[in-house]
């Protein structure tokens, strides 16, 4: 499979990072069509609704913009079927993605996160925990998981100080990656 036809490829940086009190998801704002930079502030990382009270969600994508929230709205619903069963929703929007006619040709993967679980989505069918509470999807997600597990030992750094500095540090290396930054956090 090319780079360009792997959903990993897509120009955009999402980081996860779960630690201490803190599980955060950020995601760089710049959205791009090929070598052309369209936009500079989007918002790839949001907060879902969960169908349980105080059970807080947070995903964030890579990818086509319009499937990712196809891909969304279709979490959100798997979500309500299944309240507080992050693990659960999303195997089987896995299932659904990988089986489905539609759902199929969607390019994007998803970080999603909620007190207790952290998982990459892939269309592929992969439901993924990491072992490290960190993810990094997305064209700059290597450098910025790179950096993320260089900082996760550092005393003087809570999960936001270290998405932030992963972010920036991939913004510095991936050209499809800016440093207009999107956060959103759950206390654990």
């Amino acid at each position: 499979m090319s780079e360009n036809n792997h959903p990993n490829w897509h120009g955009t940086t999402i980081i996860g990072v779960r630690k201490g009190n803190k599980i955060v998801i950020g995601g760089d704002g710049q959205v791009s069509m090929g070598a052309t930079i369209v936009k500079g502030n989007a918002r790839k990382v949001r907060r879902l609704k969960s169908g349980v009270a105080g059970a807080d969600v947070i995903a964030g994508f890579a990818g086509a913009t319009a499937d990712a929230f196809a891909l969304f709205e279709r979490l959100e619903a798997k979500l309500e079927k299944h309240p507080g069963q992050l693990m659960r929703a999303c195997v089987e929007m896995a299932k659904d993605w990988r089986t489905d006619r539609y759902l199929r040709r969607l390019e994007a993967m998803m970080a999603v996160a909620d007190k207790s679980t952290s998982l990459i989505l892939s269309g592929t069918g992969d439901v993924l925990e990491p072992e490290d509470g960190l993810i990094g999807i997305g064209s700059g997600g290597p450098y910025a998981l790179s950096a993320a597990r260089a900082l996760a030992d550092r005393a003087d750094m809570d999960a936001e100080a270290i998405a932030r500095r992963a972010l920036d540090i991939a913004a510095g290396i991936c050209v499809y990656t800016n440093k207009n930054v999107t956060l959103e956090t759950i206390e654990i």
